[in-house]
């Protein structure tokens, strides 16, 4: 058997292997989308103030100088049910708690509090959660990142949105602004990944080991909390937002992922550099996720968002040059069938642009032309779930369990 005809059985076969994982999966993401197309809009800010009830928000901070003023600038135009801001500082020291203090004497809701030195087996945002809870007296908890921009309203709408929907826990996903070119070109693909392996935020609940969760705005019953062990559950994860969501709903809450694009928006990272590295240190939700599903949902962003221009750039070439044809020859049908699912495929990713629009502050031809960046995507999301990071913000976690 010459070579040539033993290359056109190899490549045969790895189209028919290849033509099966993806028609399967893509059914998979078929059923993940499907709820999407009737999911709640986003959240609209509540301009008037509530007093049925109370919210703590808390803010971790750790050296976070540059990034924090926006956020507190943002909590103190909040009307009720605010009643405190929690800045829980992990002994920083660059100005951070510096400017804390003088927002403070701005607007006496916020305060400044240390957590305790970090104990062994404790990721340290978590631990200044924990400490935090410890400190809050509201009925509901609030978790904001230092990095995150609160519009004016947003405290009052996700206790309407909460209410309305009777959730006792919900997170709510951001708008991303002030992004670099080449972070609209690769972060959208990113994002990407976890919509296909979770579904869209504002759709249908879906069981507790699917739910996703935010910890950029996150809010909870304080009595649930405390009653579930805190943020106990979550004290070794690096996805400390979707561990604490999940240990919840399997515990009888009732969870909700919503789209907050127009409450609260992100600050992008100072480089494609950092958002590569810390963005995607814990995207594949390591720490919430058994093994055999993280790997599935590599396969499948592989085979339904990673491989499929690929593969249409090399059939078209094959096309292109006589090697293989749709018609009156052999094989014609799994050449034609593998066009299909990836065409369908690529389609479907296409159309993920539109609806992800809105969670991107700026766009740009950087965003419209994301989806050039899948390969890229896949490629960090199996590097994310083959390592774990050992490192966060200046402090090393050597002694966590793998």
């Amino acid at each position: 058997m010459t070579l040539p005809v033993l290359l056109a059985d190899a490549g045969r076969l790895i189209g028919v292997v290849l033509l099966g994982l993806q028609v399967w999966l893509l059914f998979v993401l078929l059923a993940r989308l499907a709820p999407g197309y009737s999911r709640r809009p986003p959240i609209a800010p509540r301009r008037t103030p509530r007093t049925d009830t109370t919210v703590t928000v808390m803010v971790t901070t750790l050296n976070e100088v540059n990034r924090v003023g926006p956020c507190l600038d943002g909590l103190m135009q909040q009307e009720a049910p605010l009643l405190e801001v929690l800045v829980v500082d992990s002994r920083s020291t660059d100005g951070t708690r510096e400017l804390v203090e003088a927002a403070a004497r701005k607007d006496p809701r916020i305060r400044l509090v240390t957590d305790d030195p970090l104990p062994p087996g404790w990721v340290g945002k978590v631990w200044a959660l924990e400490s935090g809870l410890r400190e809050a007296k509201g009925d509901w908890v609030l978790g904001i990142d230092a990095d995150t921009v609160p519009a004016p309203g947003l405290v009052g709408a996700v206790i309407d949105a909460v209410e309305q929907d009777r959730y006792d826990v919900a997170s709510f996903s951001p708008q991303f602004r002030d992004q670099t070119a080449a972070e609209r070109f690769v972060q959208p693909a990113m994002l990407t990944t976890l919509v296909y392996r979770c579904g869209a935020a504002g759709a249908t609940q879906p069981p507790p080991d699917r739910v996703l969760a935010n910890g950029q705005c996150f809010i909870a019953r304080r009595d649930l909390l405390l009653a579930n062990g805190g943020y106990s559950c979550a004290r070794t994860s690096w996805c400390d937002d979707v561990t604490l969501a999940r240990h919840l709903a399997a515990n009888g809450a009732r969870v909700g992922f919503l789209d907050g694009s127009q409450i609260i928006q992100v600050r992008s990272y100072a480089s494609l550099g950092e958002m590569w590295r810390e963005w995607g240190r814990s995207f594949d939700l390591k720490d919430a996720t058994p093994m055999w599903r993280r790997w599935l949902d590599v396969a499948l962003v592989w085979a339904v968002q990673g491989l499929p221009l690929p593969t249409l750039l090399v059939l078209g070439a094959l096309l292109a040059t006589g090697t293989i044809a749709l018609t009156n020859a052999p094989h014609a049908m799994l050449w034609r069938a593998l066009l299909l699912v990836n065409g369908s495929a690529l389609f479907i990713r296409l159309f993920m642009l539109w609806a992800l629009r809105g969670s991107y502050a700026e766009r740009g031809i950087s965003f419209w032309c994301s989806w050039l960046a899948d390969l890229a995507a896949a490629w960090r999301l199996t590097l994310s779930t083959a390592r774990r990071p050992k490192a966060w913000r200046g402090r090393s976690f050597e002694s966590l369990p793998a």
